[in-house]
């Protein structure tokens, strides 16, 4: 005779357990709890998970219940709050059909259909409206498991949300469920096809904010439907609401592409094609001068500097596997002398070749291999922008070929680099460990032995990092680091990857002290990333201040009057000796004027020279931000900023 469990033990974060009726849910967990914790919960991460909290517990689930001083909780608002989105724009315009609206970091979005009308700046007013009746209406927003998907379905079909019913129809094998939204009496008003989770009703939805509206296609397909998206962000205090305001306030200002029109850096021009980027000579200044310093810093540390072509035979992509997993990022082949030839994707396979041109030794190892390598990958229209994605970018792509012995040491110093350049450019970060996902190559031994490399390469230098399970390449276990800019958005930083696939692929070898051939390890990575992502970064990281050691720019020296030129033209040439970046500006414009160009361009020292500063023989020095800094003798600038240049200084 079989028993039913009348009782289920759950595990609370703090390792207690606490025993509850079968059936009971996370709300019930907190009331058991206290009163007020109930009221207050808002969701729970369940066996780390986020659920709602009416979902039904388990016998030994471990449970942690979610209020909103948990950042886990803001998912679980925005989620919502795009719910309650989608609902007033259908009821403003009843003609709308709605296909996604997922939460993303810092807000969500919502892509509707809408028939012969363009959501306009005023529309979004009263739809923000419509939001906060809804949410003062305290609608109930409860999870319904669909009993017959074909019903639904056809439903779906009649009502014409045909976006919903080819989503069902994808995923009718999945435990599809419908998210109802319910007034007062318990009517269903607003429904969505959804898998959750979501707050228990509307009465917390209080701050938020309906940003922008563009333009996107179903399923990112360009030949499907043309769907109007709307950008909105949530949170639990309307302080919080202003704060995240400011922040993109300002984010705007320092948006990189306006920054270019004021400081004359980059172009993109229609002739030539979208995310193709013309580098102009302020920027390409700001370039130089970082490659300067990326190369000394690389052969500090024993790399050597190579260079492979543009193109190559596609016979190469199709060995290292590009053509088959990468493909769709390729451009078309180019025949040549009856062969299909590929501008190349990735600058591995080359130096890869470079390796493989003479036999090596175990004594040759480790190889280390760096250049500044242009590759050209397709990107959609729609998400080119400006100089942070692109279709030809240089990367500062480096491979190290090494022994398994080597391995771990290789990797530290390569940490080490990072370290080295992030903290001069400013930059805080955030390491991740990413490691084997469902679908990869390579034996448990290989992925055992490339992990523990960069997991003990990180724990040795005491660097902090989290795990994140399943997220490595299929080919390799990855180091992945987060940049924190000066406002503190995220980045994509620098990566380091140990490939298990292509020394397979290309018979990457060495001679051991056995005599043997043995497989070498190959470590590719990244430090800078490509050189458009990471200058187009740097210049919202620095406002477009770039420090004094970056600057296009150095100096401006500005004369009052026609008889303080001679010396001032002594002075620009005196810096120009010392390959310092010096502007005359010898116009006939008043010295305020002056002063406010080289200011409004960003140019950190200003040199005024004027009657008293020949008469003493100095200079008064301004400063772009600090205004004033002070007269003194012309050898003593130098010596102050050959000094804040050498230490690139921030």
């Amino acid at each position: 005779m079989s028993t039913v469990e009348t009782q289920i033990q759950v595990q609370l974060p703090d390792g207690n357990k606490k025993t509850l009726d079968a059936g009971a849910t996370a709300a019930d967990l907190a009331k058991s709890i206290a009163e007020g914790l109930f009221r207050k919960s808002v969701g729970a991460l369940v066996n780390g998970e986020i659920k709602d909290l009416y979902t039904p517990l388990n016998d030994g689930d471990t449970v942690q219940l979610l209020t909103p001083d948990n950042p886990e909780s803001l998912e679980l608002l925005r989620h919502s709050t795009a719910h309650v989105m989608a609902e007033a724009v259908q009821s403003l315009f009843p003609s709308a059909k709605i296909a996604i609206g997922p939460s993303i970091q810092d807000g969500f979005y919502y892509d509707f259909e809408i028939p012969d009308h363009s959501i306009t700046p005023q529309d979004l007013e009263a739809i923000e409206k419509r939001m906060l009746e809804i949410a003062k209406e305290n609608q109930r927003i409860v999870r319904y498991n669909i009993p017959d998907v074909d019903k639904q379905i056809d439903e779906f079909q009649k009502q014409g949300e045909k976006f919903k019913a080819e989503l069902l129809l994808e995923h009718r094998d999945h435990d599809p469920t419908l998210y109802l939204m319910q007034d007062k009496d318990g009517n269903t008003v607003w429904n969505d096809l959804c898998r959750g989770p979501h707050l228990p009703g509307t009465k917390d939805i209080k701050a938020f904010k309906l940003l922008k509206v563009s333009g996107s296609y179903w399923r990112a397909d360009e030949s499907r439907e043309r769907l109007q998206r709307i950008y909105a962000t949530a949170w639990w205090s309307k302080k919080d609401l202003e704060d995240y305001l400011k922040r993109l306030e300002e984010a705007e200002k320092r948006d990189h592409r306006k920054l270019s029109k004021q400081l004359d850096l980059f172009s993109v021009h229609e002739e030539v094609g979208p995310g193709l980027i013309f580098w102009h000579p302020n920027l390409a200044t700001v370039r130089d001068t970082i490659e300067d310093y990326w190369r000394q810093e690389h052969r500090r540390r024993g790399y050597s500097f190579v260079y492979t072509p543009h193109i190559a035979n596609e016979q190469l992509y199709k060995i290292s596997g590009h053509l088959e997993n990468y493909g769709e990022n390729m451009y078309s082949p180019m025949d040549i002398d009856g062969e299909d030839y590929r501008c190349k994707p990735m600058n591995c396979p080359g130096h890869i070749m470079i390796y493989k041109s003479k036999l090596r030794s175990y004594r040759d190892l480790p190889v280390r291999y760096a250049e500044l390598g242009t590759v050209y990958r397709y990107e959609r229209s729609g998400v080119l922008h400006g100089m942070l994605r692109v279709r030809g970018f240089t990367q500062d792509d480096s491979h190290i070929f090494c022994t398994p012995e080597q391995l771990e040491g290789e990797i530290n110093d390569v940490l080490d680099l990072i370290d080295s350049l992030m903290t001069t450019f400013g930059y805080k970060y955030k390491a991740y460990l990413s490691t084997r996902p469902e679908k990869s190559l390579g034996t448990d031994e290989e992925w055992e032995m490339a992990t523990n490399g960069l997991e003990n390469a990180m724990k040795a230098r005491g660097l902090d990092y989290e795990v994140d399970e399943g997220g490595g390449v299929f080919y390799a276990p990855k180091i992945d680091i987060k940049l924190f800019d000066a406002i503190g958005r995220e980045w994509q930083g620098p990566t380091i990857q140990v490939d298990l696939n292509l020394p397979k692929r290309f018979d990457v070898t060495y001679i051991g002290e056995d005599g043997n051939r043995h497989q070498a390890v190959m470590v590719h990575r990244a430090v800078l990333g490509s050189m458009e992502r990471f200058c187009g970064g740097l210049i919202e990281h620095y406002a477009g201040r770039f420090p004094t050691w970056l600057a296009p720019m150095q100096v401006a020296v500005l004369p009052i009057s026609d008889r303080h030129q001679e010396r001032a033209k002594e002075l620009s040439e005196a810096l120009r000796k010392q390959d310092i970046r010096v502007h005359l500006d010898d116009r006939p414009e008043t010295i305020q004027y002056k002063i406010r160009d080289a200011q409004m361009e960003q140019t950190p020292y200003m040199l005024v020279i004027g009657d008293k500063e020949l008469e003493d023989n100095v200079v008064a020095v301004r400063h772009r931000q600090g205004g004033m800094v002070g007269t003194m003798k012309f050898e003593e600038f130098l010596e102050k900023i050959k000094t804040e240049i050498q230490n690139r200084e921030a």
